[in-house]
């Protein structure tokens, strides 16, 4: 293939021979034209010129660039008439120097300048020569090579409609037809400039077409043409332009001549005069331009147009297409993340599109509507950063809000026992609080953090990593999807969240520590209402898939109408101007889980699996490690009741020993009270040497019978001496337990009551002989019990009858209780405290210690098959 120089060469050299002709030619017929008509040596030289010029022009445009444009053209093969980055020759029309001599009108145009017509597409002649050019280079240049932004502003895209396959294909953008469109289409190109000029390649072309420019266009719109013209051939820029310059208007400034542009002139009868073309390829010495004017070539019949276009198009989607696979690198875990994380996340056009979580980008914004591919380009991006980063350079914080097992990839499964290593914690249907202890996590690591640098002299990870490469000190990306959730309300949770979020925001990326929010939205989330521009304007990239264009400036429309499976990305905080439409895969399950494997395999030794949270999931006591674990060798023994919502689901309890109100009540109406208080004996029998422990099991409702029955089993399994009472038995127990005023011998009493309100009418009655009632000896027993090894475990329906059975004063002598389905009126009533937010919700509890002056949200332990007994109950 011939060299640029070469081709460069050949051109000027041939244009030259041409200026030379063209200058013989009119002195000839200027000397002709003095003696009454040109001469015959006149016009034989005129027919001279004329065939060396079209013996020029054709080798100058071999194939598409200068073929005649009717249906036999269509076997010609496209893609090899020219190449990216060396100057194309192209034909425009004829010109006709006496009445036999023809020429085909070459210049150069995509590689070496522009070409303007000042005629718009309202002119038929004018649409159809336009058509045929953008066909000639579209076809001449490689698959793929040219990106082409349209613009229609007389006939509403209808110049370019025999190119719909291109758009249908998603290789060209819709014809701009106003305006803002026109806007759009040149803020593309500036941006395309402003990136080559950073030192990013690009291996296309953006041709910027422009049938007719729509009414408004103005001063502006010309200014940043003429800047675009004198800027854009260095970038792979280049101009198309019909009805430039515009019809100037008395007392109006004109618009700007560009510069590197062959411009066309109407002159009258169908003809053009063409000027001098930009840089050495000129026809004349004195700047007049070609000698004879030129009529525009017919353009093709739509056919045409339509048969090239299908097939290119063809090939359009395969060249812009990606897999899952292409996005992966071919060796996992090359890459340092010393100065920031990059992965590739899908192609624009013919380019991969690289990301990066850095300095300059260190937070990013994703948007889309349901359905809209955001769960995928988040995949597709996790996997590609944990592909190129090790565990020892990228830790994964992930959490999820809607209802979705979007995450469970990166976790073990009873189907698939694999994970990826990089995975801390993983949230699926997380709760707010849950969210919020990741976000307390990340501070804390962030404020440690900060002491490692402070110690160290440097601000940043990146320099303390550089002198310090022993440190492990990883770079964390906390991946957030529909965290709009996270701040719905304002509540205590909601504004906790905030304040975090805006820190990590603020001071993240100088401690290696990045965000990646994704939500359907970002308006209306009333916590964020303050906080909007102090968070988000930490977060310059932005990512706009379908319906996701809120995330971008008001102004900014390059989200519209995005299909599936592709999104603007937006490095700029959303500003117009500075979008990239790129497409990113669906991955499929086989290459998903091929490439899981593939790093769970390389796992460093001893490698852990993340701390899972499901907010749907049951918690079982036998399944808690903590619970399974437990034995008499203890310090302390805790009556352990479920999971905390917190990051490592950490195993809930109370402490209970000698400190007054060391008891445990379970309150609310739902089944689950006897699961958690079955657990509670069970787990305070296992931390007991075997007969050091005496229980008693009130199973007083019909509800608990199956709990209060295996609770018995498990204790006397554990060699306890265990007793099931009766609502009688249960009120003289209380006589005994009340008068005991010393431990047992060394032996701790457990007084498990199983629907404890239904022996409320039984205590409310005196013993007709010490005139004691039932209600005196529960107090005593609470209130000093726990001194002598007796603690009470109770189930209580209603708070009514627990307020009833301890009294007003002696609620305070149960510090340990559990709060299942009471309303929030409840709660308050109950802590004295009514600005209380809680909600009860299924699976869930608020675990109240007065003694440490704690409230944790927990998910309370249950037997297998008890919640789906309530939903069928339900």
């Amino acid at each position: 293939m011939e060299s640029v120089a070469s081709a460069f060469g050949r051109a000027v050299a041939a244009h030259r021979e041409a200026v030379s002709h063209a200058e013989a030619a009119r002195a000839r017929l200027r000397v002709g034209a003095g003696q009454n008509g040109p001469s015959v040596q006149a016009s034989e030289d005129a027919r001279r010129f004329a065939a060396g010029m079209q013996r020029m022009a054709e080798g100058l445009t071999p194939g598409w660039l200068g073929c005649r444009l009717e249906a036999a053209a269509a076997a010609l093969p496209s893609g090899v008439d020219a190449a990216v980055g060396r100057p194309l020759a192209v034909r425009l029309g004829e010109a006709s120097p006496v009445a036999d001599g023809v020429f085909g009108v070459v210049v150069p145009f995509v590689g070496a300048g522009h070409l303007a017509v000042d005629s718009d597409a309202r002119d038929p002649s004018v649409a159809r020569w336009l058509r045929g050019l953008l066909l000639r280079v579209l076809a001449a240049l490689p698959d793929g090579a040219l990106r082409v932004a349209a613009v229609d502003g007389a006939t509403l895209g209808a110049v370019f409609g025999p190119f719909r396959a291109m758009v249908e294909a998603e290789a060209w953008r819709r014809p701009a037809i106003d305006l803002p469109g026109l806007q759009q289409v040149l803020a593309e190109a500036e941006e395309r400039i402003e990136r080559v000029q950073d030192g990013e390649a690009d291996p296309s072309v953006l041709l910027v077409c422009v049938a007719a420019l729509p009414q408004g266009a103005a001063r502006a719109e010309w200014s940043r043409l003429a800047a675009i013209a004198h800027a854009g051939p260095a970038a792979g820029v280049f101009l198309l332009l019909a009805g430039y310059p515009p019809p100037q208007h008395p007392g109006l400034e004109a618009a700007p001549r560009l510069e590197r542009t062959t411009h066309l002139t109407a002159a009258g009868g169908g003809l053009f005069r063409v000027s001098d073309p930009p840089g050495p390829y000129r026809f004349s010495d004195d700047g007049a331009g070609l000698a004879v004017p030129m009529r525009l070539d017919g353009g093709p019949s739509d056919d045409l147009i339509e048969t090239v276009c299908r097939r290119l198009a063809k090939a359009a989607r395969v060249q812009a297409s990606t897999d899952f696979t292409a996005l992966m690198p071919v060796e996992i875990w090359q890459e340092s993340s010393v100065g920031g994380l990059r992965t590739v996340v899908g192609r624009e056009g013919r380019a991969e599109c690289v990301l990066a979580l850095d300095d300059a980008t260190p937070h990013w914004l994703v948007g889309g509507r349901t359905g809209s591919g955001k769960t995928v380009f988040l995949l597709d991006m996790l996997y590609g950063l944990a592909s190129r980063y090790s565990p020892d350079e990228l830790g994964l914080y992930l959490l999820d809000f809607k209802e979705g097992v979007s995450f469970a990839e990166f976790t073990p499964t009873a189907v698939d026992p694999s994970w990826i290593p990089h995975a801390r914690t993983v949230g699926i249907e997380s709760d707010r609080e849950y969210g919020l202890a990741v976000l307390r996590t990340l501070s804390r690591e962030m404020t440690r953090r900060a002491s490692e640098l402070k110690r160290a002299g440097v601000t940043k990870l990146a320099d303390l990593r550089a002198g310090r490469p022993d440190v492990a000190m990883p770079r964390l990306v906390a991946v957030i999807d529909e965290f709009h959730v996270l701040f719905e309300g304002n509540d205590p949770v909601a504004r906790q969240a905030v304040a975090l979020l805006e820190e990590l925001a603020r001071k993240g990326r100088s401690y290696g520590i990045h965000l990646v929010l994704a939500s359907q939205t970002i308006s209306g989330v009333e916590a964020l209402f303050a906080k909007t521009e102090s968070i988000f304007g930490q977060f310059p990239l932005r990512v706009a898939l379908a319906g996701g264009g809120g995330i971008l400036d008001q102004l900014n429309d390059g989200a519209d109408n995005l299909p599936i499976g592709a999104a603007v990305i937006n490095a700029a905080a959303g500003i117009p101007g500075a979008n990239r439409v790129i497409r990113f895969p669906n991955a499929d399950a086989a290459s998903v889980t091929a490439q899981r494997h593939l790093l769970w395999n390389a796992r460093p030794p001893g490698d852990a699996p993340p701390a899972v949270f499901a907010g749907y999931a049951e918690q079982h006591p036998d399944a808690d490690p903590t619970f399974a674990r437990l034995s008499p060798n203890v310090r302390r023994r805790r009556a352990l009741v479920g999971r905390a919502v917190d990051v490592g689901l950490p195993t809930a309890g109370f402490t209970l020993d000698a400190t007054p109100g060391s008891h445990l009540a379970v309150l609310g109406t739902s089944p689950v009270g006897a699961d958690v208080l079955y657990a509670a004996a069970v787990s305070l029998a296992r931390q007991h040497a075997p007969g050091t422990a005496r229980f008693l099991i009130a199973p007083l409702v019909a509800a608990a019978d199956e709990a209060a029955d295996a609770a018995v089993e498990a204790i006397t399994a554990a060699g306890h001496h265990c007793e099931t009472i009766t609502s009688t038995q249960y009120r003289t127990h209380l006589v005994d337990l009340a008068q005991q005023s010393e431990p047992g011998g060394g032996q701790a009493t457990y007084l498990v009551v199983f629907g404890a309100d239904a022996a409320s009418n039984l205590l409310a009655a005196s013993d007709p002989i010490t005139y004691r009632s039932g209600h005196e000896d529960l107090r005593a027993v609470l209130a000093n019990g726990p001194g002598h090894g007796v603690h009470l475990l109770g189930w209580w329906r209603t708070l009514s009858r627990f307020n009833d059975d301890v009294g007003p004063t002696g609620g305070g002598e149960v510090a340990c209780l559990v709060a299942l389905n009471l309303p929030s009126s409840d709660i308050g009533s109950l802590l004295g405290d009514y600005a209380s937010e809680w909600q009860s919700r299924p699976n869930r509890a608020l675990l109240i210690d007065r003694n440490d002056n704690r409230r944790t949200l927990i998910v309370p332990y249950v037997r297998p098959g008890t919640l789906d007994q309530i939903d069928d109950l339900t």
